[in-house]
């Protein structure tokens, strides 16, 4: 196992005028047994981050790191990194066992180890019933474990994930997600996991790099960026549904500068029922989610979403509600940067 060092790392395509820049002078730290992911809109940079880290992609500028070692000019196949894809990647007229064990094979690793490696892996991902059949004949969470497994054997300094839950239905992701982190405390291996799913990456990250258009926004744990984003882009992607982001409120209620961005949650808001002084909201749409509702409304010229329970009366389209943010709860963003103040 290792760390995993960026250092000023940059990445374009091409020279002169017409190049392209996909990775921004990229700095970052991954201790050795921490699980990162890397987490953007389609297009910002991750995958080419990461297909960096395995050597599928050369760098422009700056250092990648693993352990001590610069592995910039490194061969993909030296760097002790094992990844794990989208598609599965798996050898279809190879059974499981051969498809987990190929890349022993073909390194000399002696048969009784290949042999006891395929079996542990198999046995903690709950496999070993399959390891006899193809491909074919697994369903999408099955060769997603295999695909895994076939990573886990080679027991590399680095595990790389490139978006592998993807082509799970729902519930096999959520699934899926469980077993990951169950093997993550097991096995402590340094991982990278790239996903453009952000309730993917709250759950599964120790820390996470969140990306926009090649700039690393914010680097945290999933609690330091849901509740401290460093950037409107951050306050708008993270959270389910996002980070209400207001120009026109009166800012002055609460203390807060004139003509800055005022962000808030939409659980942060509170609907008074008993009158008041609170804000008027028309509301234009209401989502019911069994326990709690989402009502969506505009405040002037802004668009607001608030997350409210059961337990108020499920207000209707053209109804006018009297709300009020929790004043400990307000996040203030640069206008002309978008950085948080």
């Amino acid at each position: 196992m290792a760390s995993l060092s960026f250092r000023n790392v940059a990445k374009r395509y091409g020279t002169g005028k017409s190049a392209v820049k996909v990775i921004h002078d990229l700095s970052a730290e991954v201790p050795d047994g921490e699980f990162v992911v890397i987490v953007g809109p389609s297009g910002c940079g991750k995958s080419t981050l990461l297909r960096m880290v395995a050597g599928l992609e050369a760098i422009t500028a700056g250092d990648i790191l693993i352990g001590e070692r610069v592995v910039n000019n490194v061969d993909p196949a030296e760097r002790d990194i094992a990844m794990v894809f989208q598609n599965y990647a798996l050898y279809p007229h190879m059974s499981v066992f051969e498809n987990m064990a190929y890349g022993l094979k073909i390194r000399s690793v002696p048969k009784a180890e290949v042999q006891a490696r395929v079996a542990e892996a198999a046995r903690k991902l709950e496999i070993g019933q399959l390891l006899q059949r193809k491909p074919r004949e697994l369903s999408g969470g099955q060769r997603q474990r295999v695909a895994m497994g076939r990573a886990i054997v080679r027991q590399p300094q680095v595990f790389l994930f490139d978006e592998p839950l993807s082509n799970l239905d729902a519930k096999l992701r959520a699934q899926t997600r469980l077993e990951i982190q169950k093997l993550h405390r097991e096995l402590g291996i340094t991982s990278l996991f790239v996903t453009h799913d952000q309730v993917e990456a709250m759950t599964l990250a120790q820390r996470m790099i969140v990306m926009n258009a090649g700039v690393m926004e914010q680097f945290g744990t999933p609690q330091e960026v849901y509740n401290a984003p460093a950037s409107t882009f951050v306050a708008g992607f993270i959270g389910s549904p996002p980070m209400n982001l207001l120009r026109a409120a009166p800012n002055a209620d609460f203390g807060g500068p004139a003509g800055q961005i005022l962000g808030i949650r939409p659980e942060h808001i509170e609907v008074l029922t008993s009158g008041g002084n609170g804000w008027p909201m028309e509301v234009v749409a209401v989502e019911l989610l069994g326990a709690e509702r989402l009502v969506y409304g505009r405040l002037g010229s802004d668009a607001l979403i608030v997350r409210t329970d059961e337990s108020l009366p499920a207000p209707s389209v053209g109804d006018t509600l009297r709300i009020r943010p929790k004043s400990e709860r307000l996040h203030w963003f640069d206008t002309s940067t978008g950085k948080r103040l």
